[in-house]
């Protein structure tokens, strides 16, 4: 395998990493908002923010975390049939299936792109009370399927290489 192919691997797995690692830590964030909205609607009055805040806490959990629960292979499969298989047949479907996504992720990243530069150019708010400003959480969208999709071609040159032989 090419040495850059291999410094591509190495600089997407790393950099998904610590950003899932990262990430991993929003599910306080949310449950600190959510404790807040519990807390402010027994006490106090209750927050505007809170649930759409929360709301966009968990945009960011789950798609800032996405490319690294494909890393580590989290992701939802049949394993019905695959369980079975040897690792070279995994990797022969996997090599497969990995175009499915990446043309999946291709097609949400350039609706991702209109959808936010739709946002920035109409100063776009949500239609709540609150009215938060919405182009921040698309932008962490557009960030996050791009991570996806960077995982997911290093997840096909690691299946393109423990065919022929070679482990990353």
């Amino acid at each position: 395998m090419p040495r850059f192919l291999l410094g591509y691997v190495r600089v997407v797995d790393g950099f998904n990493r610590r950003v899932g690692r990262f990430a991993m830590y929003g599910i306080f964030v949310m449950m600190g908002i959510l404790l807040w909205s519990s807390i402010s609607k027994t006490f106090f009055l209750p927050s505007l923010w809170t649930l759409e805040m929360a709301q966009f806490a968990m945009v960011g959990y789950y798609i800032l975390g996405g490319a690294y629960s494909l890393q580590l292979g989290s992701n939802v499969r049949m394993d019905l049939f695959y369980g079975g298989w040897s690792d070279r047949q995994k990797a022969w479907v996997d090599a497969f299936t990995v175009f499915f996504l990446i043309f999946y992720l291709v097609i949400l990243l350039m609706g991702g792109y209109e959808s936010t530069s739709y946002s920035f150019q109409y100063n776009e708010r949500s239609p709540t009370a609150w009215r938060p400003y919405l182009w921040p959480v698309k932008v962490t969208m557009m960030i996050g399927i791009l991570m996806m999709l960077l995982q997911a071609i290093s997840e096909f040159l690691k299946d393109v290489a423990k065919l022929r032989g070679v482990e990353i």
